[in-house]
């Protein structure tokens, strides 16, 4: 098939590569058009960086599209142009509007990283990890013009592993989300696969939010871990420390009850943790990054802290 590909950030990289590995003779697949958003500020000095998408298209030899806007008239025109078959939508970054939905004759097919309906939008791996769900899964699922609201042709489930972080279940994802898109196509073009509408409860994954990093030591020491899991590397949890952020990098349950000590009081230090009382529960402190320091154990930023150590956090 004819097929204009929609990606940007590094999870749509596996599923790009998949469709144009080898030469263009040898691939089942025609990339007509890669559109990815333009480049962005993605350093701490300002400077420009491509999307990983635009990267991969290059490498290829695939012509970039990098709009502002996919709704502008130019980008519409262009793209009904090249008469593509299907588009393949993995991570865009913009909802596609009906005009483009309505290009391709065999649709708009997204690769979406949870068991649909269960977390649209647009973090579903993270809230998966914060609510502290053991499977997860991706979908190809045809769309339309809601928010992952269009029928799925196909699901794997995956499981969700106790140490698994948003970037290493994303990285998981992303290379089963690869070969399922594969899947589909071929489904579609040689056994007339169809799509089917989503069945069960529908869930928001709403974006997030720096705000959503700061650790609420109130909450239960499984709640923290997870979010610690949930939100790592962005927008990455942390707390205060006399004033000075510290970002908690890798943390897990101590004890599940805390036996009546105040949420945010230091229990005790380990040789390489610290361990505070939360909600419910202790809360191990394995790694941290204070400002402007690379990431150390909890063990080592106490011991630079020198006499007094810390009473208390957040």
């Amino acid at each position: 098939m004819k097929l204009v590909f929609f990606g940007t950030p590094e999870f749509g990289v596996p599923t790009l590569e998949a469709l144009t590995r080898g030469t263009p003779a040898e691939r089942r697949h025609e990339v007509l058009a890669v559109v990815t958003q333009p480049p962005r500020r993605r350093t701490r000095h300002g400077k420009t960086e491509s999307s990983p998408i635009k990267l991969v298209a290059q490498k290829a030899g695939v012509m970039v599209i990098e709009p502002e806007s996919v709704r502008h008239p130019d980008v519409i025109e262009t793209l009904s142009a090249l008469k593509p078959d299907v588009a393949v939508v993995v991570a865009y970054g913009e909802i596609l509007p009906a005009e483009i939905l309505a290009i391709p004759p065999r649709g708009c097919i997204n690769i979406h990283p949870s068991l649909l309906p269960r977390y649209r939008g647009a973090a579903p791996i993270q809230w998966a990890i914060i609510n502290g769900d053991t499977t997860t899964g991706v979908c190809s699922m045809l769309l339309d013009e809601g928010m992952d609201t269009g029928p799925v042709f196909l699901c794997i489930e995956q499981p969700i592993e106790e140490d698994d972080t948003a970037e290493t279940l994303s990285r998981r994802l992303s290379h089963i989300g690869a070969g399922l898109l594969l899947s589909t196509l071929y489904a579609i073009d040689y056994y007339g696969l169809t799509s089917r509408p989503q069945k069960g409860v529908a869930g928001i994954a709403r974006a997030l939010k720096k705000e959503d990093a700061i650790i609420n030591w109130n909450l239960s020491a499984r709640d923290i871990v997870n979010r610690i899991r949930g939100l790592h590397p962005w927008p990455g949890c942390y707390t205060y420390v006399n004033g000075q952020r510290l970002k908690v990098l890798k943390a897990t349950v101590a004890e599940e009850t805390s036996g009546g000590i105040e949420a945010s009081t230091v229990v005790r230090q380990e040789a390489d943790s610290l361990v505070v009382a939360t909600g419910s529960g202790l809360l191990s402190i394995e790694i941290v990054q204070p400002e402007g320091k690379n990431a150390m154990s909890a063990g080592a930023y106490m011991r630079g802290r020198g006499r007094g150590g810390i009473v208390r956090v957040g």
